[in-house]
């Protein structure tokens, strides 16, 4: 009788795979924390700029413990990473924060999660990648999966609408870029010391914006739920996240790692309704349906096709 083997279990795709899709399960419930502080009237600037805070230490701590590069970096490397933490995180955060002020969580993960489309096209631009037929049915599916989420989001109270999606959406586009351009920079940089110089360098980033716009005693008057969200969103929704998807992408890449984040959506779908008292509509369930199907589909490969 043939034992199973255990190699096929511990596949660098299928490893990689399993960092993403945690990855994506611990970003979903970002949306829905920011939703719940934004009701104690804190603007984005403060929060995100304490949800940074407190993942500062743990990405230090990671700097700290990374090993050394084994060769020289050129200027361009670290103006990618310079782009990488200011555009690529800073920017599609603050972005992402500022359009949560206006569209509901449910909307917001969906708009955001067109960056999987975004990320396969900026990679065929920029680094000339195939977009296969397979991707493209991929893609399809899951857009169709979007619109129906959207058509079901049709209730939705923001008179501000159009200003936050397109806020999100210009974030969704800078957080592609920053998946695109980390696949190349994790391999110059390492793994565990480009995503926390990132991190850091979008972490003073904020800082500075906090310094420029609001006063420091304003952080003395912020209630405790405020702290304590904050606190969650640093580590459960920043640096646990960020590291795994971090080492997914080493895995198996940026067009793929996106694509199978899309799953996200559907568990933000879910929080919202439980958490936040979101409404379910039948579209809705119909398209996070299909968008879960798109992202399974584009992220199965047969066992055998790896040696």
């Amino acid at each position: 009788m043939l034992k199973p083997s255990t190699k096929s279990f511990f596949t660098p795709t299928l490893i990689g795979t399993w960092y993403v899709l945690f990855s994506a399960v611990l970003f979903s419930t970002k949306s829905v924390f920011v939703k719940m502080a934004y009701q104690y009237a804190i603007d984005a600037t403060v929060l995100l700029s304490l949800r940074m805070m407190f993942a500062l230490p743990f990405f230090l701590v990671m700097l700290y413990l990374a090993p050394p590069v084994r060769h020289t970096l050129t200027s361009k490397d670290y103006v990618g990473l310079w782009l990488a933490g200011v555009v690529g995180y800073y920017g599609a955060s603050i972005l992402d924060f500022w359009g949560m002020e206006f569209i509901s969580a449910s909307l917001e993960r969906l708009i955001l999660f067109m960056y999987p489309t975004l990320t396969v096209f900026l990679a065929a631009l920029f680094f000339k990648t195939k977009i296969a037929k397979k991707t493209w049915l991929a893609i399809s599916i899951s857009y169709v999966g979007m619109i129906l989420v959207f058509v079901g989001n049709q209730h939705e109270e923001s008179t501000h609408l159009v200003l936050g999606s397109s806020l999100v959406f210009l974030g969704a586009l800078a957080y592609a870029g920053y998946l695109v351009g980390s696949g190349h920079l994790i391999g110059r940089f390492g793994a565990a010391r480009f995503t926390s110089l990132a991190l850091v360098i979008a972490t003073l980033c904020c800082f500075v914006h906090f310094l420029m716009s609001h006063s420091l005693t304003k952080l003395t008057q912020l209630p405790s739920q405020v702290w304590l969200l904050s606190a969650v969103l640093g580590f459960f929704c920043t640096f646990l996240p960020a590291t795994l998807l971090t080492q997914g992408i080493r895995r198996i890449g940026a067009p793929q790692a996106a694509l199978i984040s899309g799953v996200s959506p559907v568990i933000t779908l879910a929080l919202g309704a439980w958490l936040l008292n979101d409404n379910l509509t039948l579209w809705q369930f119909c398209g996070a349906g299909l968008i879960l199907f798109g992202v399974i589909f584009i992220s199965y490969k047969p066992v055998s096709s790896e040696q």
